[in-house]
């Protein structure tokens, strides 16, 4: 046994060389073939990353015929073994796992042949295409009903926003209304107070008929006052403010006919 540098045979003694074995760290690209327990059947492809030990350099050249082809022997035992038990996708979600198992069994066995197993890597996982594909479009349909989900969401809160929105703006303008037609009342009672106040003898009746009569005729001014506005025909008789008056609420109270 001798390392690395100038080294001398005596060929009289018989002396010779009988092989080389490096103390690299070698790596081995292994794919093999197998099925889950889904029955998915997948390419996988384990690196193993190995070297021998300089102090057993004697087994590692002697006790193996073709190192390579054991280790390749072990890793197809334990995917193949192991990978059965499991689904596609718990393949994918535990590879880690599958490669600390197939480096915990390589370790215990290369290492009685003089090799020590640095690191070994899942680097690959090959489902066939068509179950790629499915898993693609699996993947690509559930994104696609979630974003539905939460577009259909958004459709509700607005709908719902815009429906209190609507509802809070009809409120308003209720309370506004309300409000309005409150001063309204309130400034015709304080009219018709003080009116019945400052000239005696009149009733409310009369001034209420006398501010319906202001009312009408401010309407009848302000219809006059624009130019498009369409021609309006109120029959009515000179007379009295309460036969007037008494004409409008008949007016506005009693549907009119038309004769051809």
């Amino acid at each position: 046994m001798v390392t690395s540098g100038f080294n001398c045979l005596n060929p009289c003694c018989g002396e010779s060389t009988a092989g080389y074995v490096s103390l690299r760290v070698q790596q081995l690209a292994v794919s093999c073939e197998t099925k889950t327990h889904d029955n998915v059947f997948v390419e996988i492809v384990v690196s193993v990353q190995f070297r021998a030990i300089a102090a057993a350099a004697y087994d590692a050249f002697y006790k193996l015929t073709n190192p390579r082809e054991q280790i390749r022997a072990y890793v197809y035992d334990v995917i193949r073994s192991g990978v059965p038990k499991i689904t596609l996708d718990h393949l994918f979600e535990s590879k880690d796992d599958l490669a600390h198992k197939v480096r915990e069994n390589l370790s215990k066995v290369m290492e009685s042949y003089g090799y020590e197993i640095i690191q070994t890597l899942v680097i690959d996982i090959r489902p066939a295409r068509n179950v790629a594909e499915a898993m693609n479009e699996i993947n690509a349909n559930l994104r696609l009903r979630v974003a539905a989900a939460d577009k259909a969401e958004a459709e509700k809160i607005e709908v719902v926003k815009n429906a209190e929105a609507d509802a809070e703006s009809k409120y308003l303008t209720g309370v506004g209304i309300a409000r309005q037609r409150k001063a309204i009342v309130d400034g015709l009672r304080d009219s018709v107070l003080h009116f019945s106040q400052s000239v005696p003898g009149t009733t409310p009746k009369d001034v209420m008929d006398l501010v319906l009569v202001t009312q009408y005729f401010d309407t009848v001014k302000d219809l006059g006052h624009h130019s498009k506005t369409t021609t309006l025909f109120v029959p009515h008789a000179p007379g009295s403010v309460a036969e007037v008056a008494s004409e409008i609420r008949s007016g506005f109270m009693t549907p009119s006919h038309h004769q051809d």
